[in-house]
């Protein structure tokens, strides 16, 4: 890791964004030395380097659109719906679908404004693992930071390996569409698909930074044509659909709890696997202009669109689903497109499974490309083993390309399981939910607890409090549910995995943090050393830790 010196002139402590006008002197691995002026760099770069003490690499390529498009695709409203809905029908039928939405919606934009808040006053690819350098006490600094790192990474990548393993089964679903349903899926079948959609996403994000803006800048408009066209489609072509009654009102549990109303809140998975990843657009924040403007807003107003489309998708698909359990049981293992295929024929199912494929593999791209970044900001903080090589920028692209492929080689490694036991894939689902949802709430909580929090210009205001506090309530009630047996009786078919990947993942943080971590690590590393206004030393930022001079 590059060394970095810092002379900068003005108050670097603020988090509103101010120009700096001093110069950065910055000692290469090679030992050659370069001195930047921090006055003809742009604004958000001189401030990632007097603020937070980073040497910017990036390019800032991301726009408002692009970077609104970006937070966008990281939900794939329709696509994950298709993924998830078969978790409300289990769990209560129509009206969970429905009503699961809605409630645990309001949960996830609590925790979504909390965490556009954060992003808004500490804008690093790090994203919310490294607030709690500014949050937390600095004697708690190292285990919290060192937990929600972790979490976090196992968070993304069962985000991405889930897409990915929903991506193959559309895919196959169109396949099996084409061929008139002669065509068996096996799980075997699908994974190796997986395997290979995942290695192509890995591909696309080996491209440079200006080729993901532009690709993502037209994302969005295709979402919300797909959006309205089959939600149309399906409401005028569907000849026998469910009444207001049904679709609002009928509860049919199938997973075997006792009573109902358990039951129902199976359900909330769907949104909480949607409404998620929120920090996606602060790993890349080191990629946008003026992104402790755009950033947050591109989170509170997609994820406000998720919901509000979401909700609205949900009661078309209820109205047209047709009997619930025909859906559960079809052949292609994909209960919305066989909907498509029943309400629009073989042709209108075929496009809109094939539109839900290339939305899912949007979200792969652009969640790949965030856990590129964080694997990048994780291992430039001395967090995971081998950082040296995952720091590493293409000169060519610009790119952090080691950090790419060592997360297409993971998201494929922890789909494998799959192979062994379909039930596990669903853990992986789970997992996703409640380990990002942890990781947010970690840093939500020492803002609530240690009263260090310093605004930026997108904030909550006097809401703040009782926004975070729900925000963590609700984290704390659907983590509960989601490490439960969605199916009873409990068989080795139908345990719920999801508990034994977080056991998995916080032993092998915690073997790594009592071999090395507990020595060597003490928190996000500042590669800076700051001087105020007279030249005086303010700061001294010794590569591991932050400390006052006297």
């Amino acid at each position: 890791m590059n060394d970095v010196q810092l002379h900068a002139g003005g108050d670097a402590s603020s988090h509103r964004r101010r120009k700096s006008t001093g110069i950065i002197e910055i000692n290469g691995p090679e030992g050659q030395r370069k001195t930047l002026n921090l006055a003809e760099m742009s604004d958000a770069d001189a401030q990632l380097a007097a603020q937070f003490g980073y040497k910017p690499v990036f390019k800032r390529e991301f726009g408002y659109l692009s970077t609104f498009s970006f937070a966008v695709s990281i939900s794939g409203l329709f696509a994950t719906i298709m993924t998830t809905f078969s978790y409300p029908l289990y769990a209560g039928g129509s009206a969970a679908a429905v009503w699961c939405w809605l409630i645990s919606g309001a949960g996830c934009m609590c925790i979504a404004c909390s965490v556009a808040e954060l992003v808004s006053a500490y804008p690093t690819s790090g994203g919310l693992y490294f607030t709690i350098s500014r949050l937390a006490p600095q004697d708690w600094v190292p285990a919290l930071s060192w937990i929600t790192g972790w979490i976090n990474l196992l968070g993304q990548v069962a985000g991405v390996a889930s897409s990915e393993y929903g991506a193959a089964q559309m895919l196959l679903a169109a396949v099996s569409m084409g061929r008139d349903f002669n065509y068996t899926i096996t799980t075997n079948t699908t994974i190796g698909v997986m395997a290979a959609l995942t290695v192509l996403t890995g591909v696309v994000n080996s491209l440079s930074t200006y080729w993901m803006e532009k690709m993502t800048k037209t994302y969005v408009i295709f979402h919300v044509l797909v959006l309205l066209s089959c939600s149309i489609a399906l409401l005028v072509m569907t000849k026998d659909k469910h009444d207001a009654h049904y679709v609002f009102t009928d509860v049919e549990p199938t997973s075997g709890w006792s009573p109902a109303g358990f039951s129902f809140l199976f359900g909330f998975l769907s949104v909480s696997w949607t409404m998620t990843d929120y920090d996606a657009t602060a790993h890349i924040t080191e990629e946008i202009s003026e992104p402790e403007i755009k950033a947050p807003w591109a989170i509170s107003l997609a994820m406000l669109f998720t919901y509000l489309a979401g909700f609205l998708f949900n009661i078309v698909l209820c109205f047209c689903m047709g009997d619930p359990a025909t859906i559960l049981a079809s052949p292609i293992v994909q209960p919305v497109a066989q909907i498509f295929y029943n309400s629009l024929g073989k042709s209108g199912g075929i496009f809109f499974t094939v539109c839900g494929f290339i939305i899912i593999k949007f979200v792969c791209f652009t969640a790949m490309q965030a856990l590129g970044r964080t694997v990048f900001a994780f291992s430039r903080d001395r967090l995971i083993p081998g950082h040296n090589i995952w720091t590493k920028i293409n000169s060519k692209t610009g790119t952090p390309l080691w950090a790419v492929w060592i997360s297409v080689f993971f998201c494929i490694v922890i789909n494998l399981i799959g192979l062994g036991s379909y039930a596990a894939i669903s853990g992986v689902f789970n997992i996703c939910a409640i380990a990002l949802d942890w990781s947010y709430c970690i840093p939500i909580a020492c803002k609530l607890l240690f009263g260090k929090f310093e605004p930026g210009p997108w904030n909550l205001g006097v809401y703040g409090k009782f926004v975070n506090a729900w925000a963590c309530l609700w984290t704390l009630f659907v983590s509960i549910i989601f490490i439960l047996p969605t199916v009873r009786p409990v068989t080795a078919q139908t345990m719920n995995y999801a508990s034994v990947f977080l056991v998995f993942i916080l032993g092998c943080a915690a073997l790594f943090w009592y071999i090395s971590g507990r020595k060597n690590y003490s928190g996000p590393v500042i590669e800076a050393e700051g001087y105020d206004s007279n030249g005086d030393a303010a700061l001294a930022y010794d590569g591991e830790r932050k400390s006052e001079l006297p």
